[in-house]
């Protein structure tokens, strides 16, 4: 099979294309090295693939790449929490106009496989019971509450503390950032082009990813990348709330797997079929800190209260469905991965003159 991987010089993007190569896949790397997340030249893991530099807003590139490919497994977007609501049009032009065009382009080549990078932010927050009245959606936090150190969100209709749960993949849509809004779109642009064109779509909705290649030093990277950065100045990981907040951390090399066996795999039904990306492992935000900083002989993490606007309280899922319809699972435990993590490689300083 032959495979155009979109930010494929990138932290999950070369390792799917990694993994595609050692599986026997011929593959193509497209990235536009955005310097938010890369140094410039493309790092050294990706020499041993073929590189395009190039922007998948190219409509004129595409249809140069995506004639005799097999599918496209696409990774390409702007990630994280960002800065401020000044980043809504870098988010809306590189993740939503970006698959709007690479979208015209496959129907264009008759390339009807598609891989899309999800996420879990597209749920806002998980799933919660209130002990009365069953499965509810609870609202945004209000400030005042996190202000006062109130951080677990109340049932809506009798403001009882609720109990967190597994969310599953058809869980109600509510992002709650600008990132994630662009992921809900994403996920509506490829099935609406699913049904125009009878192709077919897999979103893979990413949990926290984390592992080597994980860009440092931006305010676009991960929770794991952000404490290894500040353990690695001599500083200890600052953990927002009180560090109880729940999440999945899914290494990088499982969700490389599972995009390879997406990509294999034909989906059970029309439009866009997600599934959850986790280990089913869920652990907290704290328990990360602590574990990196013990791992690399760091100061421990200090709680630090306060949320960021949009933050989500937990967010856990069950591997169940990945399981079931694509016949993978996380095979790194969280002791593992934490312990390899804190000795991996990282990408170089966006802004920094270093190749890898």
């Amino acid at each position: 099979m032959r495979v155009l991987v979109t930010g494929g010089a990138g932290f999950i993007g070369s390792h799917v294309a990694d993994r595609l190569t050692a599986d026997g896949h011929d593959v193509l790397l497209l990235d536009a090295l955005l310097p938010q997340a890369h140094a410039g030249a493309p790092p050294a893991w990706v020499q041993g693939h073929e590189l395009v530099h190039g922007d998948v807003r190219d409509a004129e590139l595409l249809g140069r790449l995506l004639p005799g490919m097999d599918a496209v497994c696409h990774q390409a977007a702007m990630v994280g929490h960002g800065v401020d609501p000044g980043d809504a049009p870098d988010y809306v032009a590189h993740n939503d106009l970006g698959t709007a065009v690479l979208l015209t382009a496959m129907h264009n080549a008759g390339v009807h496989r598609l891989v899309l990078a999800g996420s879990m932010v597209v749920y806002g927050e998980g799933r919660y019971d209130c002990p009365e009245h069953g499965v509810v959606r609870p609202g945004p936090r209000a400030q005042e509450d996190l202000d006062a150190g109130r951080y677990e969100p109340t049932c809506p209709l009798c403001g009882r503390e609720l109990v967190p749960g597994l969310v599953p993949e058809d869980a109600p849509l509510d992002p709650r950032s600008t990132y994630a809004a662009t992921k809900v779109a994403q996920e509506h642009l490829a099935g609406a082009w699913a049904r125009q064109t009878a192709g077919s779509v897999w979103s893979l909705r990413y949990h926290n990813v984390y592992g080597p290649r994980m860009p440092r030093d931006t305010p676009y990277a991960g929770v794991a990348s952000l404490f290894r950065s500040a353990l690695e100045r001599g500083e200890a990981p600052r953990v927002l709330e009180d560090g109880r907040q729940r999440r999945d951390f899914v290494h990088v090399t499982d969700v490389a797997a599972m995009n390879v066996a997406a990509l294999s795999t034909e989906p059970p039904g029309p439009g866009v079929n997600a599934v959850n990306v986790c280990s089913g492992e869920p652990h907290t935000v704290g328990e990360l800190a602590a574990a990196l900083a013990a791992a690399m002989d760091g100061p421990p993490p200090v709680i630090a209260g306060g949320a960021r606007p949009g933050d989500v309280r937990h967010v856990v899922a069950d591997p169940a469905k990945a399981a079931a319809v694509l016949g993978v699972r996380a095979a790194t435990t969280f002791a593992e991965g934490v312990t390899r993590f804190a000795r991996d490689p990282m990408r170089a300083p966006a802004g920094s003159s270093a190749g890898a």
